[in-house]
């Protein structure tokens, strides 16, 4: 029994969001689920916001199908492409479109969601993977992100 955890956090390192899914499914198919999970109350009254600036991913987030999810909803995209999308481009010459933009800058930033998933890990509960339902491995997560925002 394996699972993979999809993770959103802020600039400081902080979880916004967690996704439990199984071992094997693919990173890209809920990158748009992930998101959905994201609600950060700011203290004023109204709806919790929902919409990040910007999404720094790696490349294996790096569809069509995200990329025009994020353009649609006004959300700064930093994802480096892959190889194989580049050459595809070329290989179709002018039809192939534009390169992509990508801000290396921010995509320096990109290590605080690696940096988050250490400071999960710090339990030992959850680097060790004891639990032996997907459940209690979320309830876990969850405790674990929870302390790491009260902190």
């Amino acid at each position: 029994m394996t699972c993979k955890i999809h993770l959103a956090a802020d600039g400081a390192g902080r979880p916004l969001g967690l996704l439990l899914t199984s071992g094997n499914a693919a990173d890209t198919t809920y990158f748009t689920e992930i998101l959905d999970t994201i609600s950060v109350r700011d203290g004023r009254p109204g709806r919790p916001r929902c919409r990040p600036d910007r999404v720094l991913a790696d490349k294996a987030y790096t569809s069509a199908a995200n990329r025009t999810f994020l353009t649609a909803r006004g959300i700064k995209v930093t994802i480096p492409e892959r190889e194989d999308q580049k050459a595809g481009r070329a290989r179709r010459g002018s039809r192939g479109g534009r390169p992509r933009g990508f801000d290396a800058a921010a995509y320096r930033g990109r290590n605080v969601v690696e940096r988050c998933f250490n400071k999960l890990k710090q339990w030992r509960g959850i680097a060790t993977r004891y639990d032996k339902t997907a459940r209690a491995y979320l309830a876990g997560l969850t405790l674990a992100a929870t302390l790491i925002w009260t902190r």
